[in-house]
C-alpha cells in the first residue's frame, strides 16, 4: 500500500479536526510527520485590544515567520482561493520563471494559480472560478496551511 496525495490531504484534515498537535506515520518505508503549533487559524480568537506580542514558537527546520496578519477586504464580493493542502507554496512552475498569475491576471476555472509541494509531490492549485486576480496573499517558497488564503479574485458577473 502506498500513499497518494489525496491520502496525505485526508490525513492532514484528520489531524486538523483532532485534538492532537503531532502525528508520525510510516507506511511501506514512507514517513510522514505532521505537526501543528496550537489551534488552527479559524480557532484563534482575535485580540480585543493591542497586547504585547508573544514570541513565535521556534521550529528546528524553518526560520521564524511573521505572524499572520488579520486582513479585512475593502472590496465586497471578492472570492478567496485557499490552499487545498499543507505544504510549500510556489507561485511559478520553476525558479526563475514568471509566476502563474499576477494581480490583474484573468483566471478561468482550470487556470493554475500556484503549486503546493507536499513531501516532494508538486500539486497544482486551480483557480476554480472565472475572474480577475485582485490580491496575492501567498508568499512564494513559504509554508501554507490547509485552507490558508492564497489569492483574492473578483469573480466575473
Amino acid at each position: 500500500m502506498s500513499l497518494t496525495a489525496k491520502d496525505v490531504e485526508e490525513i492532514m484534515k484528520l489531524l486538523d479536526s483532532s485534538t492532537f498537535d503531532r502525528l508520525s506515520l510510516e507506511v511501506d518505508g514512507m514517513k510522514i510527520e505532521l505537526e501543528r503549533s496550537g489551534a488552527s487559524p479559524r480557532e484563534r480568537p482575535a485580540p480585543a485590544t493591542p497586547a504585547t506580542p508573544e514570541p513565535a514558537p521556534k521550529s528546528p527546520r524553518a526560520e521564524p515567520a511573521a505572524a499572520p496578519s488579520v486582513r479585512v477586504s475593502t472590496e465586497p464580493g471578492l472570492i478567496e482561493i485557499k490552499s487545498p493542502l499543507l505544504g510549500i507554496y510556489y507561485r511559478a512552475p520553476k525558479p526563475g520563471e514568471p509566476p502563474f498569475v499576477e494581480v490583474g491576471s484573468k483566471v478561468d476555472t482550470d487556470t493554475v494559480i500556484g503549486i503546493v509541494e507536499v513531501m516532494k509531490l508538486m500539486n497544482s492549485v486551480p483557480a476554480g472560478l472565472k475572474g480577475e486576480v485582485v490580491e496575492i496573499l501567498g508568499r512564494n517558497g513559504e509554508l501554507v496551511e490547509h485552507g490558508e488564503v492564497l489569492l483574492l479574485v473578483r469573480p466575473e458577473a
